[in-house]
């Protein structure tokens, strides 16, 4: 009997990760099928994507509200087949908002429903843990700290490790990507990262270009990298710089490659996110910023249970780099942060010991550990 199992990926991070565990799960039981919502990844693995994972992103709280009927309308319509054609298993992949509602329905259904990304109960909206327990048959985490949480509320969970410390080195080639990106030797790199939405981007770029104006006061020989993800951020970032006069400054904006550009630099700005993550693997030193409405940001401090934004103090457990945030994010705070890691290189080099010990303890074969999690679901049905 083959065994078929659902998924859930919403957007290009699922897609990948999805991918990866339909490849490790192949490794046990080739004939699996696999059917679902998912992207081109997943669809290149043999996965029969009734919708394409595009269908979910939204942009915004706005956004949601005003698809959120063509929403329901998809998840409806997809938990009815999987009633109707009674997979081993549902799995989701990260998309909360869109996943727990289906798991709970699945798992009622009698199907186990796996959710595969924790969501960040550890950072704000604690209280999902209740319905979490309630929709979820197994949660697989990406963090080590995460499964003490689950395990209290009842949650059966696992620790996989974090994709991302599968793919990149220990030891990023710094010169290799200086060399790709045609940077020569000759004074510090410092990489900005302003986000890869546009509201980010609306909100950091000025005080990203004046801080860099501050640092090149304080260091002529300094220049700039800026990795931008869509067209849309880069044409935010363009106007930016007119709007502030920065066409003197020794900037180089860049289609995406912000991996490559945090690898070659000596020190990066990030707008908190899954990129701090990145520059933590990529043994980077880094001051993270981020500024929202005043209103959001008042909401998620009342509803926030760490001291940390940025993923590396939170991992750390410590204040490891800078975070700058709000009121603080301001140029001058900024550039002087900035500068204080330049400066130091016994700084720099004790951070870039503990990042190598954090990323050998994320390195931990993600798609295999959560494949070894899941088939003990899957057995009497084929498997």
């Amino acid at each position: 009997m083959t065994v078929r199992i659902a998924m859930v990926a919403g957007e290009a991070s699922g897609d990948l990760l999805a991918s990866h565990l339909i490849r490790a799960l192949r490794r046990h039981l080739p004939e699996a099928e696999f059917f679902g919502i998912g992207g081109p990844k997943m669809v290149a693995e043999g996965f029969d994507a009734r919708w394409p994972c595009e269908r979910l992103a939204v942009h915004g709280y706005v956004d949601a509200l005003k698809r959120y009927r063509e929403l329901s309308a998809i998840r409806r319509t997809l938990l009815a087949q999987i009633r109707a054609e009674r997979p081993a298993a549902f799995i989701g992949v990260d998309a909360p908002d869109f996943n727990l509602w289906l798991e709970g329905r699945t798992k009622d259904a009698g199907i186990p429903a796996i959710h595969f990304v924790g969501p960040s109960i550890w950072a704000w909206r604690g209280g999902r843990i209740k319905r979490i327990a309630r929709a979820v048959s197994h949660m697989l985490c990406l963090f080590p700290f995460e499964p003490v949480l689950y395990e209290r509320a009842g949650v059966p969970v696992s620790y996989v490790g974090h994709p991302l410390a599968d793919v990149f080195p220990l030891q990023p080639d710094r010169a290799a990507a200086r060399a790709a990106l045609g940077v020569d030797g000759a004074g510090p790199v410092v990489a900005l990262l302003p986000g890869s939405r546009q509201s980010e981007v609306r909100n950091l770029a000025d005080t990203y270009l004046d801080t860099a104006r501050r640092l090149l006061a304080r260091n002529p020989a300094v220049r700039f990298l800026v990795p931008l993800a869509t067209p849309e951020t880069r044409q935010l970032f363009d106007d930016a710089m007119r709007r502030t006069h920065a066409a003197d400054l020794p900037i180089r904006v860049l289609p995406g490659q912000a991996v490559e550009a945090m690898t070659a630099a000596d020190v990066v700005l990030v707008a908190s996110g899954t990129a701090s993550l990145e520059a933590a693997l990529l043994k980077r030193p880094m001051v993270i910023t981020y500024r929202i409405g005043k209103w959001q940001y008042r909401l998620m401090k009342r509803l926030a249970y760490l001291p940390w934004v940025g993923l590396p103090n939170i991992l750390c457990n410590e204040d490891i780099v800078p975070e700058l945030l709000q009121d603080d994010a301001e140029p001058e705070k900024l550039a002087a942060a900035l500068e204080a890691w330049l400066a130091d290189d016994r700084r720099r080099a004790a951070l870039e010991a503990r990042f190598a010990e954090l990323h050998l303890s994320l390195r931990q074969d993600t798609a295999a550990k959560a494949a070894a999690a899941i088939l003990p679901y899957l057995k009497g049905a084929g498997a």
